[in-house]
């Protein structure tokens, strides 16, 4: 397993922007297979559900529809950090934010790599509030 440590969040006004970042210490993936990286979100009385992800290997990005064009996920490898760059946040975009990692790129793309039910590590975090 992993451990993922959140930062960014906050309040923002709606049509404002904000920043999560991921980091990944210590890694321990088997970077082989290669690994994914995605942030969900989850609001009150709904389901998570998966907004962005990034792939190793040819670096494939998805996105939730109700983002894109408004949210940017990029990897620095040499930091081991994804950032998930939110534009003209909307009050539909308030929730609490979770990174996850997927240990297998071929078990992800198998899964979907906006499904919950690929990655088998998770941070703790982080509340998003748009106004």
């Amino acid at each position: 397993h992993v451990q993922l440590v959140e930062s960014g969040g906050g309040s923002v006004q709606a049509g404002g922007s904000l920043r999560l970042s991921c980091a990944f210490p210590g890694a321990t993936y088997q970077r082989d297979r290669g690994y994914c990286l995605a942030w969900f979100r989850q609001a009150p009385g709904k389901e998570r559900e998966g907004v962005a992800a990034i792939c190793t290997g040819d670096g494939s990005t998805y996105y939730l529809d109700s983002v894109k064009g408004r949210f940017t996920l990029s990897r620095d490898v040499a930091e081991d950090r994804v950032d998930l760059e939110m534009k003209s946040l909307e009050p539909e975009d308030t929730a609490m934010y979770y990174c996850a990692a997927g240990m297998s790129r071929t078990y992800v793309r198998l899964k979907g790599e906006l499904n919950e039910a690929a990655y088998g590590d998770w941070g703790r975090g982080t509340q998003v509030t748009v106004s």
